[in-house]
């Protein structure tokens, strides 16, 4: 047996050895691991424990930062992030002011105050920075901040943040091209809009001075009055025989139309001292009848060079009532009296282009007489048409010796360009209008025109104008006044006299140079600023009152003109 053993033990020695070796290298290992979690173990709370020992921040050479941990961040500052991030604000605030302050030197803007107000708002941030009062809390890592101190810095550091974006906010439109762009855009859009309002404002206001009677006029016309009532037989012309001369063919006749007991007298006044022998022109000024007695006085009371003067009321004239004119037969209507007379604002800008034709007086039967020219002076071959706006400055009687052509109506042409075209005063988009009419035909100027009433009798013009004012009695034809149904009644028979004859526009256009009013045979202040009116232009009104009668007794007691 023990043969037997002692063989077995020394065929296999190799064996038993290994065996021996393996179970000495496992509890090798085993003593190895076990080392190996104590010192991991123990290396990972040395981590910790490092980390609360030591908190700050280093920068490598890259300036990447890290950050150094200790033991006191176990008890971390809560101030210290609000701390943090309020120096963050004021640095970004103190960049954004250095940036704009740069942008200022790009843009050359080196004059402006814009450039010391940036670089100033920068230092005033490393000015805050450095003050001792908050030098702590840069400078301290491992102690608690102050919480006074630290509301004290922030509320500093908020009130150069607000200075800051103010003054950024102002400057922007320095900088910003298109922010300078849009703002003016917007100025100027305003800018607008107040210059219609103001514009149409100042029409309505114009119309009511154009409709006004200054106190002084309406004093002259009621001293006028009370004279003619106080000697009713010095100032009447009933039971006297008509003077020859108010039907004579052969004299010069003018016709003017007023209410205007002054301007009438002007014009008569300027006509009679710039002609060469007064006693061959004859005057017949019609009126109204409130105005009749004025007009009998103001034009008996002194002599015009022996010039014929006729007044009559628009009322001795029988045939003119409203079953023949058609615009006394429209004056009946309720609509048409509202649209020329309620005074409104939106009713005296809604076409400021024919502004002026919306005064009443255009509506007055006074202003349409001149379409009955013919039957009112039956005898008469030849006739001068004067407005009472007017003044006369040269000798008028070369006038009829101008050859008319067969024309009817001799007038000065106001169109140049596309101004002042038949297409301005009536509506062609009426195919009555559109059919008859050319668009671009040449306007004239109502004023001074020169009739020829045998050719006007031939060629049946008033006949016309009735046809077209009655076609016309709902505005659709053309809007207001009487230039219109003028254009249209003489229409191809007006013959265009040289511009010198008529010059135009003194109560509207101070811009009418003087040469060009010196050489006016009549000057015309058509427009709203009348001159008899406060609202006149100063430069003009001197042509006009030279030729009022100011050393009448009843124009000395209205002060008239003063």
């Amino acid at each position: 047996m023990s043969k037997i053993s002692g063989t077995f033990f020394r065929s296999r020695p190799p064996v038993a050895a290994f065996k021996l070796f393996a179970a000495a290298l496992s509890l090798a290992v085993v003593v190895m691991v076990s080392a190996s979690v104590i010192m991991t173990s123990y290396s990972s709370s040395s981590d910790v424990v490092s980390s609360t020992l030591d908190i700050g921040y280093s920068f490598n050479s890259k300036g990447v930062g890290t950050v150094r941990r200790s033991v006191l961040a176990l008890k971390s500052d809560p101030l210290k992030p609000r701390f943090d991030q309020i120096r963050k604000q004021a640095d970004d605030h103190r960049s954004l002011a250095l940036a704009y302050s740069a942008y200022a030197r790009k843009l050359k803007l080196e004059n402006s105050k814009l450039v010391r107000v940036f670089a100033d708002l920068s230092r005033s941030y490393m000015d805050l920075v450095g003050k001792p009062d908050y030098k702590a809390l840069f400078d301290s890592e491992g102690e608690r901040i102050d919480e006074g101190v630290l509301r004290q810095f922030e509320k500093e550091v908020k009130e150069r943040i607000k200075v800051t974006r103010q003054v950024i906010a102002e400057a922007k439109e320095s900088f910003d091209n298109q922010l300078k762009i849009q703002k003016l855009k917007d100025t100027i859009f305003a800018v607008n809009e107040q210059l219609t309002k103001s514009k149409k404002q100042g029409a309505f206001s114009s119309l009511i001075a154009a409709k006004s009677i200054p106190k002084s006029l309406h004093c002259v016309t009621m001293k006028l009055m009370e004279e003619r009532i106080a000697h009713p037989d010095k100032y009447t012309d009933e039971g006297k025989a008509r003077p020859v001369e108010f039907d004579d063919p052969n004299l010069y006749h003018y016709a003017i139309f007023s209410d205007n007991v002054v301007a009438a007298s002007v014009v008569v006044n300027s006509a009679v001292k710039n002609t060469k022998e007064p006693w061959k022109h004859v005057f017949h000024v019609v009126t109204d009848k409130m105005n009749l007695g004025a007009m009998q006085v103001m034009f008996k009371m002194k002599e015009y060079n022996g010039a014929h003067i006729e007044v009559k009321a628009v009322e001795d004239y029988k045939f003119l009532n409203s079953s023949y004119v058609p615009v006394l037969k429209q004056l009946e209507s309720a609509s048409l009296l509202k649209f020329y007379f309620e005074n409104k604002l939106e009713n005296a800008t809604k076409d400021t282009t024919n502004m002026k034709f919306r005064n009443p007086k255009y509506l007055s039967i006074l202003n349409h007489l001149r379409f009955y020219l013919p039957e009112m002076y039956p005898t008469l071959h030849r006739i001068l048409f004067l407005d009472d706006d007017i003044i006369v400055q040269k000798d008028l009687t070369g006038l009829w010796k101008i050859d008319m052509d067969g024309k009817v109506n001799g007038a000065v042409e106001t169109c140049f360009g596309s101004f002042h075209r038949y297409s301005q005063y009536m509506n062609f988009s009426h195919p009555l209008i559109k059919e008859k009419f050319n668009p671009k035909a040449c306007a004239w100027a109502y004023g001074m025109n020169f009739f020829d009433l045998d050719a006007w009798r031939r060629e049946k013009c008033t006949e016309e104008y009735h046809y077209w004012q009655n076609l016309n009695e709902n505005r659709t034809l053309w809007k207001l006044g009487t230039l219109p149904p003028g254009l249209i009644t003489f229409y191809s028979t007006t013959k265009p006299l040289e511009k010198s004859w008529h010059v135009l526009g003194l109560g509207y256009n101070p811009s009418i140079s003087m040469e060009e009013i010196r050489n006016a045979a009549v000057v015309h202040f058509n427009g709203n600023m009348k001159p008899w009116l406060d609202i006149a232009m100063n430069q003009f009104r001197p042509l006009w009152t030279k030729y009022v009668d100011y050393d009448m007794e009843f124009v000395q007691a209205c002060n008239f003109g003063h």
